[in-house]
């Protein structure tokens, strides 16, 4: 590139980065992404940044080959796969922006293709490892609320972080239904079932005014709260998750999102469709539901192996 100067450089990348603190504020106001992802937005831009200004390269002239240098450069630095493949997607995110803004005329990431990975399958529990770990919950205050809190998240599919947000207000007992809120403060109803509701009312009824008598102000909405009655933050529900499993004999590697990919996967062996499991999850992509299929159908396998009477003939 001939008008490629350094003085040419310095001021795009200058411009570049008043150009990414707007997309991130685009990010905020207008997706209304939470502040964790703006924050993962952040750190993966502002080292692409710097990488553009070591090799002293134009970033809003940047070309394919460029690009794939970039990429390169994070696979022998000994990314994950999954790692690049964010660096890469707030890389789209970003010239796409860029170029709907009108800041650039070309937008050369829609023709990266992504790094090739074997996509893992989310771990689920067995029924009898679910029922164990709500089972071993005791009959104390502290103990109604990790039943409920298990039985809510088994019931519901819901996210850690949308559990620690809950206030007693989202629940509707009578409807046994829950108002949550996912990425982007998307709102979305997903119903609950009849254990979960006894769970929750035993937990409302006994449990939270006990834990709520230790705090001197106790007008806190909160669902879950702690036993100095504040609520309950993600960090918090999940040590308590850790505990039960620790309690219950149950493999310790299990985290809370297991009891979402649990509930996704029994839903599609029991026969929901797609786009309803999508609508529970509160996922934005079909694609990212679809996983759960390869789980019902690996179940499924399973089931004919172990029950149909020629399953165990050599073929």
């Amino acid at each position: 590139m001939s008008e490629n100067t350094l003085e040419t450089r310095t001021a795009q990348q200058e411009v570049f980065s008043k150009y990414i603190e707007e997309f991130l504020d685009y990010l905020h106001t207008v997706r209304n992404l939470s502040p964790q992802t703006i924050k993962a937005y952040r750190s993966d831009l502002e080292a692409y940044k710097r990488w553009v200004t070591r090799e002293g390269i134009c970033p809003l002239e940047i070309t394919h080959r460029q690009l794939r240098h970039y990429l390169l450069e994070l696979t022998q630095a000994g990314y994950a796969v999954t790692t690049i493949d964010r660096h890469l997607s707030a890389l789209r995110t970003l010239y796409r922006w860029l170029s709907t803004t009108d800041k650039i005329t070309n937008n050369v990431t829609d023709a990266l293709e992504d790094p090739k990975a074997q996509r893992r399958l989310p771990r689920v529990m067995k029924d009898s490892d679910v029922d164990k770990l709500i089972d071993s919950c005791e009959d104390t205050p502290e103990g109604l609320r990790d039943r409920a809190f298990l039985e809510l998240l088994y019931a519901t599919g819901a996210r850690i972080s949308e559990t620690s947000g809950l206030n007693v207000e989202d629940l509707d007992m009578n409807q046994m239904q829950v108002k949550l809120f996912g990425k982007g403060s998307k709102e979305r109803i997903v119903p609950f079932y009849r254990q979960a509701q006894v769970a929750l009312e035993n937990y409302l009824e006994q449990g939270r005014p006990a834990l709520l008598v230790k705090k001197s102000n106790n007008r806190t909405h909160a669902l879950f709260i702690s036993t100095r009655g504040n609520r309950m933050s993600a960090a918090a529900l999940r040590r308590r998750f850790e505990w039960q499993l620790k309690v219950a004999g149950i493999d310790p590697s299990f985290t809370p999102h297991a009891l979402r990919h649990t509930f996704a996967t029994e839903l599609l062996s029991g026969g929901a469709d797609l786009r309803s499991v999508q609508e529970l999850l509160g996922h934005e992509s079909l694609a990212t539901t679809q996983i759960y299929t390869h789980l019902s159908v690996q179940r499924l396998k399973q089931a004919v192996h172990q029950a149909h009477p020629r399953s165990g003939m050599d073929s």
